[in-house]
């Protein structure tokens, strides 16, 4: 069964659809760029949320103490670290922060950053994202997934995946079926705007995902 992720959420009407549509995660950015929200405003978007779905924070390269403390306003239960992470950092977070702490692995096109069998070994799940200079996600580029495929293949052991990158109705279970991930995450393919879903793409994405594992 592969979970969904909704990210970039900016509105409790979008986080409020995310749950009705059976999503299992709800993100919110931390690290800058059009979507990122202060913890106050994030903890509003995600009030409506029931205990069961786990709230994800987005984080690029910021302070430990920082991360701690928006954690905490925002009541994440998860921390997800972007800015390529490595297993230290990993370990950091997960001293000051109370769940689970998720690493992002940046591919370029089938290669795996060197660091990422440690980040498998340490995270409680590893996202795998296109690498874009400049930027750290909600890029829309895609990755080649049946060539990036094995290379995770030889990494992943039994740490859960997520996959990021560029997914939408249209491609998401051409991705899973290439990739078998535990979770997928989107963010810009299902917008009408940045930071704004369109609650018909997200239903679509959402029967796209459930069509992949028939």
């Amino acid at each position: 069964m592969v979970s969904i992720k909704f990210c970039g959420l900016t509105r409790a009407a979008d986080a409020e659809q995310a749950v009705a549509l059976g999503a299992s995660f709800v993100g919110a950015i931390f690290a800058g760029g059009p979507r990122a929200l202060l913890p106050e405003r994030a903890r509003e978007v995600f009030a409506g949320v029931e205990p069961g779905i786990e709230r994800v924070g987005v984080f690029g390269a910021d302070a430990l103490d920082v991360v701690r403390d928006v954690a905490a306003i925002a009541a994440l239960s998860i921390v997800q670290l972007h800015g390529d992470p490595r297993a230290a950092d990993v370990r950091s977070v997960r001293a000051r922060f109370g769940g689970k702490v998720w690493a992002v692995a940046r591919a370029e096109g089938s290669l795996l950053p060197e660091w990422a069998e440690e980040l498998f070994r340490e995270a409680d799940a590893v996202l795998l994202d296109a690498h874009v200079a400049g930027q750290l996600g909600g890029t829309g580029v895609t990755l080649e997934w049946e060539a990036l495929a094995r290379s995770v293949d030889e990494v992943r052991g039994t740490t859960p995946v997520i996959l990021a990158g560029g997914l939408r109705p249209a491609n998401v279970a051409q991705a899973i079926r290439a990739m078998h991930p535990d979770v997928v995450d989107v963010s810009s393919g299902v917008e009408q705007a940045p930071g704004v879903k369109d609650h018909l793409k997200m239903r679509a994405f959402v029967e796209a995902v459930r069509g992949s594992r028939a």
